[in-house]
């Protein structure tokens, strides 16, 4: 059984950064795919920005230019560093990763930016 542990969210005034962190419990070079999702309440869970194995990174819209994903192989964590928050960035954010046939979803990390 494959665990994700997201960490790094929390309280930001707009213009502000968040370093989000997932930390897997078993290499990700296992990995063929990564991503970080986030949920806003009453909406549904979207892509922010996915690292495909030996693919091209690829971003929501509203985050390119702002955010950037990256992994560190030696600690089995993938990275999303968030520049320039703003209020609708505010949401909770989950990690995934896939092995196929198998999917997993970390328990979520709450990202607020205030005004």
């Amino acid at each position: 059984q494959v665990q994700l542990v997201e960490s790094g969210g929390g309280l930001v005034q707009p213009g502000g950064s968040l370093r989000l962190s997932c930390a897997a419990s078993r290499s990700i070079l296992g990995f063929n795919y990564m991503g970080w999702y986030r949920q806003a309440p009453g909406k549904q869970r979207d892509l922010v920005a996915s690292i495909p194995k030996g693919g091209r990174t690829t971003y929501a819209d509203s985050v390119k230019g702002r955010f950037t994903i990256s992994t560190d192989n030696a600690k089995n964590t993938v990275y999303l560093q968030m520049n320039s928050l703003e209020p609708e960035d505010t949401a909770v954010y989950y990690c995934r990763a896939t092995r196929p046939p198998y999917t997993y979803w970390g328990q979520g990390t709450q990202v607020t930016v205030f005004l």
